[in-house]
């Protein structure tokens, strides 16, 4: 049954998650907080993937979404809105809250966004809304990414070095292995 789930947890890394840490990320002004922390994962213990997990709860997020990202953002997750459609519907993600909750929170995010006609129009009041709708899943997101990484460590070695050299939060990571 975990397997299981880390498959679709994985699933969900490759066609929603880890374009979504990119977009979230680049919105994060303590965003070289989490670079100086998370980019050097490829060489973390599994003690020091727990001791982060800890540290990222303390993490200050601090996300100021602008209108041009905005309307990229709703373009996305617009195009995936099937697919979390069919995330949530998983019987097996019931065992799983965290990752419950991240699903919720993106689709809560697409929701809003797809409510909003023109997002380059969103006065500040709403820009902040959309900043907090962010963050929530965004602070979820970044610790999930955390645990599969780990489980990729210790289960796939293989899909754990890809997984870093793509690491969206390595200015210099890169897929072609050097």
């Amino acid at each position: 049954m975990l397997e299981k789930m880390n498959m679709v947890i994985g699933t969900f890394f490759s066609e929603v998650g880890t374009e979504l840490l990119v977009r979230f990320f680049r919105m994060d002004d303590n965003r070289a907080h989490l670079a100086s922390r998370l980019s050097s994962t490829r060489n973390f213990t599994v003690a020091e993937f727990t001791t982060m997990g800890i540290e990222l709860k303390q993490h200050s997020y601090d996300i100021h979404p602008r209108s041009d990202t905005l309307i990229e953002l709703k373009s996305f997750l617009a195009g995936k809105r099937d697919f979390l459609l069919q995330l949530l519907a998983n019987p097996n993600l019931l065992e799983h809250d965290n990752f419950t909750n991240l699903l919720w929170a993106v689709f809560h995010l697409t929701e809003e966004l797809s409510h909003r006609k023109r997002p380059e129009s969103s006065p500040e009041t709403d820009l902040k809304h959309l900043g907090g709708d962010i963050t929530r899943a965004y602070r979820l997101l970044v610790a999930e990414w955390l645990d599969y990484m780990l489980h990729l460590q210790t289960s796939y070695p293989y899909l754990f070095s890809l997984a870093m050299r793509t690491n969206p939060f390595d200015k210099d990571a890169a897929p072609e292995v050097s």
